[in-house]
């Protein structure tokens, strides 16, 4: 990939652009307890077939409603690589990482996604990335690390912590690879042909996930397809619309609102109480952001 200049700065934060943000957090906070529990019946495999076979139906339809242009051969491989690698990948590596990995580390270990874009958006798109956004991501990165820390269960490297490792690369390899798509194409386009694309690329996998359906808990069912429209479908559109009008890196910063959002989540839904290190922690993390977000 050669570096390409894109103007994507915005004045500040407007309102679209805070909702899809917000969406998108929320969302993806609530998929890794529902990771959790659609595991319970369905194999890591069989998992992403299914979710990414329900996001697709929705995908379909509003492509064949909207009619969207056909991309460039120059624009072909970028769609397939958000499909294959963002979808199928991404979702394949942190099931199966998340077998083995606490909810916690998880978090920990996938929030390098921002870290990686960073660095390759100054590479590739020539973004630039300022001292203090620099201190503020590796203060999120900080607090991620103590709300990890604070399960009781450590952070240790193993097959698992690779795999999910893997999939950061995934998340912010096409963070890089599609932007230049909203050039052309409305960012609802690129989130829709990414499902769609994904579920073929699972689909090897769908057999046996509708099999183990047969058999699953009516909690798991319901988990699989609630993964397959909110954190997937939604998520998945509302993170284009914010990637479409903000760069790169500054975008993928706002993630690290993610694991403190699923802590407080499981607070009021679980009745689980975060401990003194989760708290700092998460606090950590929200003030980064809110440093990488100064005077713009």
């Amino acid at each position: 990939m050669s570096a390409v200049a894109i103007n994507t700065s915005v004045p500040r934060l407007d309102a679209g652009t805070v909702a899809a943000v917000l969406v998108t957090i929320i969302a993806w906070a609530s998929a890794f307890p529902g990771i959790r529990v659609g595991l319970t019946a369905f194999g890591p495999a069989e998992l992403g077939a299914i979710r990414f076979g329900v996001a697709a139906i929705p995908a379909i339809v509003f492509l064949l409603h909207t009619r969207p242009q056909m991309p460039t051969w120059s624009e072909a491989w970028r769609f397939a690589y958000g499909g294959v690698v963002f979808v199928a990948f991404y979702t394949t590596l942190l099931n199966f990482g998340e077998l083995t990995v606490s909810a916690g580390a998880a978090s920990f270990i996938i929030n390098v996604a921002p870290i990686f874009t960073a660095f390759m958006a100054m590479l590739f798109l020539g973004e630039r990335f300022s001292r203090l956004a620099w201190l503020g991501t590796f203060v999120s990165f900080a607090g991620i690390g103590l709300i990890a820390l604070g399960e009781g269960e450590g952070i240790k490297v193993d097959q698992g912590a690779l795999l999910i490792l893997g999939a950061a690369f995934c998340t912010a390899s096409t963070t890089i690879v599609q932007k230049p798509l909203f050039r052309r194409h409305k960012p609802l386009t690129v989130s829709a042909a990414n499902m769609v694309i994904g579920a073929l690329a699972l689909s090897w996998a769908l057999p046996s996930g509708i099999a183990q359906a047969s058999s699953a808990s009516f909690e798991a069912l319901v988990s699989v397809i609630y993964l397959g429209i909110v954190p997937s479908f939604v998520a998945y559109g509302s993170w284009a619309v914010a990637l479409s009008r903000l760069p790169a890196s500054r975008a993928t910063n706002f993630l690290y609102c993610v694991p403190p959002t699923a802590t407080l989540m499981g607070f009021l839904w679980l009745g689980e109480v975060p401990g003194v290190a989760g708290i700092i922690g998460g606090l950590m993390a929200l003030g980064g952001v809110v440093l990488v977000n100064l005077k713009r």
